[in-house]
């Protein structure tokens, strides 16, 4: 894919009609549920071939575990919650890799499969489309509420319930219209992968706040200052090219850069498939939104924030 924009994944083509996905991804704990840890971190690295355009075929197991300071079990207990999403995401477990370290992380190594001429990307978003969002934004501020000993029971399940849902479902039903670029929403936040999109396609992109499913506790903790670092880091960067208008309250304008595990899709589609798409979703249960529009060229990508 190059090295000229930040996409999802790496893609090798091994024959005219068929190319491997390959990524990688693995994290520390968010929650204290060992299971529910696993599932995350499982569906968070399968979304990169779903955001691709690909179906995952193959899995490994990355951990870091401190054999000498916490029980098995636990360990068991993370790789039985990611072997349910692979399970569930049709691709099968051939094998990983552990190291003993003081610091618990488990993520994986997924292969997909897609044809080269249907691999999705960031860069190609067309002036017209609608962008569509299929999973609600917050998870980084529930995960700084749970690390504070502020959440509560329901916003941790929430939280599981958000990032622990794969991409697969919502992958399916997009590849059912043309999207012209697709990513999938992680620690860069909407605001940052929205911005990467941008940039690759040279576009401007307008984003309505209005329009963002944000998760109602998300909301509430962030009002109270309950905001992760990396919010701040990711505000920063994206500065020069993000135009945010003063009538965007406050709470909206920090949640738009609220980094998130394992989030939904992003991807853009002609406006006539746009609204048809959402209520396909809908309808199977997945809280997609339309949020905002490619309204025009940009050199160096840009984004303006209502």
């Amino acid at each position: 894919m190059g090295f000229d924009h930040a996409d999802d994944a790496g893609v090798f083509r091994i024959r005219p009609d068929l190319a491997l996905i390959q990524t990688l991804d693995f994290f520390t704990p968010i929650i204290d549920s060992p299971f529910d840890f696993g599932r995350i971190a499982a569906g968070n690295a399968l979304s990169d071939v779903y955001a691709m355009g690909g179906r995952p075929i193959t899995a490994m197991n990355i951990v870091c575990f401190p054999i000498e300071e916490m029980p098995e079990t636990i360990l068991q207990e993370i790789l039985e919650g990611g072997l349910e999403k692979i399970n569930e995401s049709g691709a099968i477990l051939v094998g990983g890799h552990s190291v003993d370290d003081r610091e618990l992380k488990y993520g994986l190594s997924v292969t997909g499969l897609i044809h080269p001429e249907k691999v999705l990307t960031n860069c190609k978003a067309r002036i017209g489309d609608h962008l569509i969002l299929t999973k609600p934004i917050g998870t980084g501020v529930l995960a700084t509420a749970i690390k504070g000993k502020v959440a509560d029971q329901q916003a941790i399940r929430t939280l599981v319930t958000v990032a622990a849902t794969l991409n697969k479902d919502a992958a399916e039903i997009m590849l059912q219209f043309t999207p012209s670029a697709c990513t999938d929403i992680t620690g860069f936040g909407l605001a940052g992968h929205l911005l990467e999109m941008a940039k690759g396609s040279r576009k401007q992109i307008h984003l309505d706040t209005g329009s963002v499913p944000f998760i109602p506790q998300a909301i509430e903790y962030a009002n109270m200052g309950l905001i992760p670092a990396g919010t701040y880091t990711t505000r920063k960067f994206c500065e020069p090219h993000i135009q945010i208008n003063s009538s965007v309250k406050q709470v909206y304008s920090d949640l738009i850069f609220d980094p998130q595990t394992s989030g939904g899709l992003l991807f853009s589609l002609p406006r006539k498939q746009a609204e048809e798409c959402v209520n396909i979703m809908k309808d199977k249960g997945i809280e997609a939104a339309i949020i905002g529009d490619i309204t025009g060229d940009h050199p160096d990508g840009l984004i303006s924030v209502m």
